[in-house]
């Protein structure tokens, strides 16, 4: 009996954002009519177009982010950072919360370049202060925050300061209480370096990823904005601004649950005129620094029992350096 040829396996239908998104293009391209007959309401037309400008303000910066991160990604190695840091741990916090502002990227960036440079031997306490710092204060994230708020420095400056601190005392209280077993055992093992054409190969795949993830939630964000626009009455928001405390709270919480990429929530921000603008800071310090998509990165990167111990200090230190940094900069409660 001859032998039967080795059946090969059967090869699943992956469907991706990608695919997603041309069939909604397609959708949009053969339905236009009957789009424009059920957005033909006044209410639908305001939240289409606060979603429109949020989306169209808020790509440019994202792209550029996305590509500053692939860049890092792929040409900068780890070392660089570790040849620059300072020994003492301590000093070493405080230079890696001021790199961020050099080396831009996104937050689902910073994630696996912490993990390389705790591979490398980095302090864990100066890679996790570089994680909550290069999403925050980079330069494509002051510019945006810049543009998002004309007329408004005080914001840009508070957002800054409000965000380096954030980084560098949650670096600080790791060194004071923070513990190496709470890491994953697979987030210390060193990684290999990225040499060649792969350095290229990497670029675009990194840049690629974080497109997809951060252009994902910065719609989502922007859908979020339009209904709050539309659905949710004016005068909610100004009994928020009159319950100063209740509002920078759920303007905190909001940060955590609507997970908006740093280089665009700014625009998201800005879009709740209703608000005063501490709360309105008090997200964009919070989103960058914890989020749920974060936790989910950093439970998966460095292990759940790490997440679940920084995440919600991250939280409280945040939403604290938020109102500090507001009532320093912003003239008071406004």
């Amino acid at each position: 009996m001859g032998e039967t040829a080795p059946t090969r396996p059967e090869r699943r239908l992956r469907i991706t954002s990608v695919e997603v998104l041309c069939v909604v293009l397609l959708v949009a391209i053969l339905g236009q009519s009957w789009l424009q007959s059920v957005f033909d309401s006044p209410a639908l037309r305001t939240g289409a177009t606060v979603f429109v400008a949020v989306c169209v303000q808020a790509l440019p910066f994202l792209v550029l982010g996305v590509l500053i991160s692939g860049a890092i990604a792929a040409f900068v190695p780890a070392r660089v950072l570790h040849r620059v840091l300072p020994r003492r741990e301590s000093a070493a916090v405080g230079v890696a919360g001021v790199s961020g502002v050099a080396l831009a990227g996104c937050e689902c960036a910073s994630v696996p370049v912490a993990r390389r440079l705790i591979g490398q031997g980095v302090a864990p306490a100066a890679a996790l202060t570089f994680l909550l710092a290069a999403p925050a204060v980079n330069p494509v994230v002051i510019v945006s925050t810049a543009v998002a708020f004309p007329g408004e420095p005080g914001m840009v400056l508070a957002r800054f300061v409000g965000s380096l601190f954030t980084a560098m005392i949650m670096g600080w209280l790791w060194i004071r209480w923070g513990k190496l077993e709470w890491i994953a055992e697979r987030a210390l093992r060193r990684l290999p370096e990225v040499e060649g054409r792969d350095r290229w190969k990497t670029f675009a795949e990194t840049a690629r990823a974080d497109l997809v993830d951060a252009g994902g939630f910065l719609v989502l964000g922007a859908l979020v904005s339009a209904a709050l626009g539309v659905l949710v009455p004016g005068e909610w928001f100004g009994a928020l601004g009159d319950q100063l405390v209740l509002g920078i709270l759920v303007m905190a919480i909001l940060a955590v649950v609507l997970s908006l990429c740093s280089e665009a929530d700014a625009f998201v921000a800005a879009s709740l005129s209703a608000l005063p603008l501490l709360p309105r800071l008090v997200f964009l310090v919070v989103g960058p620094a914890v989020d749920l998509k974060l936790f989910a990165l950093q439970a998966g990167t460095f292990g759940r029992p790490f997440a679940l111990r920084f995440a919600p200090a991250t939280f409280v230190v945040s939403v604290v350096c938020g109102v500090v940094a507001g009532l320093l900069f912003l003239g008071g409660a406004r």
